[in-house]
């Protein structure tokens, strides 16, 4: 079997990790950042979150590749160097493979240990392609090594994890695309004002795996920081923020509970929630402002048949 590369491990220390985790748990109103969601069953849970009916975004999203295909190969071109972040299973990268052609794919991921499963399987399916990965928590800053080619740069975003960014944030991380693209440009996935009961039903599913992937957080807290959540005593939590356009994960405590970790402690009354995820939703004039903002000059949109979703390639 062929072995990717790796490239290393830019993430946080163990003990900034340890220290960002405190600082959100020990806030006047609790919160743990959303990056913790993706531990290696997260990121299983949340694979399994793409394929029901109520989650949206992965369908609509599927729906614009395959309608706009040709053309989305068209306006990026082939060849180059296809940097995939947050990519997961990379199931969505591969699928541009054959047409797209890369000399060379870099996946990047928070979840390096579920990466390096799934980069080894396109390393044996794609010999022809550079494969190589690195865990990165791309969310404080892109760090893309020296070592990857500068010549054609494709920056590969699905999904709407744009969304998981403060305005301010995401401008930021865009700035920070569009410098290190040197040239080339931005692939990604924006999810789009829509109907209350439509985004209820796709945070909240009647089966539940939004809710046991939100969950899961406090199993990947324990693990890192070593307190003693016990999931039993919390619940999923959906609110809907129409005056910030996003849609609000929490988890809230079903009975006011003590937890503890090594040298710390919070009281959390019954009720109390602790914010894990936002999902903003843009409108495609709020969208192209924000890209503008960031240095892209050019853009071409792609929306579904019902204006859930937009894929958007910006240079």
């Amino acid at each position: 079997m062929t072995i990717p590369n790796i490239l290393g491990d830019t993430l946080t220390s163990h003990f900034d990790l340890i220290r960002e985790i405190e600082i959100g748990l020990l806030d006047k109103s609790p919160s743990i950042s959303p990056k913790f969601l993706y531990d290696p069953l997260g990121s299983h849970l949340f694979t399994a979150i793409t394929l029901l009916p109520e989650y949206y975004p992965t369908k609509s999203e599927k729906e614009i590749f395959l309608q706009y295909k040709n053309e989305i190969i068209r306006t990026i071109g082939v060849g180059g160097t296809l940097i995939d972040l947050g990519a997961g299973n990379c199931q969505k990268a591969e699928s541009f493979f054959n047409s797209l052609k890369p000399s060379s794919y870099l996946a990047i991921d928070f979840s390096i240990e579920y990466l390096k499963e799934a980069v080894t399987k396109l390393s044996g399916k794609y010999p022809h392609i550079n494969v190589q990965c690195m865990g990165m928590d791309f969310s404080k800053k892109i760090l893309i090594p020296e070592s990857i080619s500068e010549n054609k740069r494709v920056f590969f975003y699905p999904g709407s994890s744009i969304g998981n960014f403060l305005t301010s944030e995401a401008l930021h991380l865009l700035r920070q695309i569009k410098d290190q693209a040197k040239g080339g440009g931005l692939l990604f996935g924006v999810d789009l004002m829509k109907e209350e009961s439509i985004l209820k039903l796709a945070y909240d599913d009647p089966l539940k795996i939004t809710a046991a992937f939100n969950l899961n957080i406090l199993n990947s807290v324990n693990s890192l920081l070593g307190s003693d959540f016990n999931i039993f005593q919390f619940d999923h939590k959906v609110i809907i923020n129409h005056n910030e356009n996003r849609v609000e994960l929490f988890i809230e405590t079903l009975e006011q509970v003590t937890i503890s970790w090594p040298g710390n402690s919070r009281v959390l009354k019954k009720g109390e929630l602790i914010h894990t995820e936002n999902s903003h939703k843009y409108t495609l004039k709020g969208i192209s402002e924000l890209l503008k903002d960031a240095g892209f000059l050019k853009t071409q949109i792609w929306t579904d048949s019902k204006d859930y979703f937009a894929v958007i390639y910006a240079q």
